[in-house]
């Protein structure tokens, strides 16, 4: 993928903007290196190099994009963020969020991409089907309690705590959410912006919810013991209470909890499911072909080495020679048994957690993945990489 730049840095910055739009990229790099200014484009969660621009275009280029978003053009030594709003080719108004950092030669600037018309809400098209999509459903549809998505950055954590936002919300009910930053505006849900500058914390703005009549609260993450106790307190006086934590499966998101200090009884009395998940591409429809994996792949994540057909993408126009298009989630749901309580109260670890979890039927991204191979949705390397690697 690469795109030509030519004309005033106005028609550059437009054609950079316009061209990552039209692609459905979601991330746009402008890096600063010695000799040269790097573009990239984050398609499908892999980064790819589209130009290479000459250092004499780095300040203009630099300076219009921070004229677009409202920055202080002049201050280059401290980190700034902003937002831009633009109107796609199909007139759809997109929102670009603006980040810019010093860096030894020059100033970084990433801006991502909020496209509402891609933003996807509905459970099933993000990976949730059969047991899964039937499992999270009677966890959200608790009165009161609280539901945990857990993953790195980067994994569709928001979207999914959307898509089930999306689900509950009705003229009943009031949602609310605490955000940093606010991605995407959802009608009918009072979405309230972190500013930890003035002060502004999860835990003083859930706090401010909370004198709020809320049924529903979502905060967008537990970064302390003080916000994890105010929630928790939440979901234990009738409220329903999402949120999420950075960890690598579901069974360590509980002990994540109780390292922060809180107490294993809180947390098996609050916690009434966790959601892991990872993002995998799609293969391109349109150029899907039969391949043979390497072996010792296929034996790490437990698939036949015979009598098995294999499917990837060569590459083509559609997929921008990449051979995936899109992506969808490997999901893993936790739901907190009386059993499983036991466990957890025994101040045991993430692993037996695991352990139990499995015996109770718990199906794990890894094996979730495999399944999406098996139907050919998905590649083993995309898999491996995501739950072996």
């Amino acid at each position: 993928m690469e795109i030509a730049l030519s004309g005033s840095v106005i028609k550059q910055v437009d054609v950079i903007i316009q061209k990552a739009i039209d692609y459905g990229v979601s991330d746009i790099h402008i890096e600063p290196f010695e000799k040269s200014y790097r573009l990239r484009y984050r398609l499908d969660g892999v980064l790819q190099k589209v130009a290479e621009l000459s250092i004499s275009q780095k300040d203009a280029l630099v300076s219009r994009v921070k004229i677009m978003a409202h920055l202080d053009i002049a201050e280059k030594r401290r980190p700034q963020d902003g937002r831009i709003k633009v109107r796609s080719g199909s007139g759809n108004d997109i929102d670009l969020r603006v980040s810019t950092l010093p860096t030894q030669f020059g100033e970084k600037v990433v801006l991502r991409i909020l496209d509402k018309s891609h933003l996807q809400l509905e459970l099933t098209k993000l990976g949730f089907e059969g047991d899964l999509l039937t499992t999270f459903r009677e966890g959200i549809h608790n009165p009161y309690g609280m539901i945990l998505v857990t993953g790195p950055t980067g994994s569709g954590k928001t979207t999914s705590l959307y898509a089930a936002l999306n689900e509950l919300n009705t003229q009943e009910v009031n949602i609310t959410t605490i955000e940093d930053p606010i991605e995407y505006n959802l009608e009918g849900i009072n979405q309230t912006q972190v500013h930890e500058e003035i002060g502004l914390t999860f835990a003083h703005v859930l706090r401010s919810i909370l004198r709020q009549d809320p049924n529903i609260v979502m905060v967008g993450e537990i970064r302390d013991k003080e916000t994890a106790e105010i929630a928790i307190r939440a979901a234990l006086t009738g409220h329903l209470v999402f949120s999420t934590l950075h960890t690598n499966d579901a069974a360590s998101a509980i002990t994540r909890l109780t390292d922060m200090g809180i107490e294993p009884f809180l947390v098996t009395s609050s916690v009434k499911q966790v959601l892991a998940q990872r993002l995998v591409r799609r293969i391109c429809e349109d150029c899907k072909s039969e391949y043979e994996p390497e072996v010792s792949k296929l034996k790490e994540l437990r698939l036949p080495t015979k009598d098995q057909t294999y499917y990837q993408g060569k590459g083509c126009e559609k997929c921008n020679q990449t051979g995936y298009k899109g992506r969808i989630a490997l999901i893993e749901i936790l739901p907190i048994s009386d059993a499983l309580s036991q466990v957890i109260n025994s101040n045991s670890s993430a692993m037996d957690i695991k352990e139990q979890a499995k015996k109770e039927g718990m199906i794990s991204l890894r094996e979730t993945g495999t399944r999406l191979i098996l139907e050919g949705i998905t590649t083993v390397s995309e898999v491996y990489k995501e739950t072996v690697l």
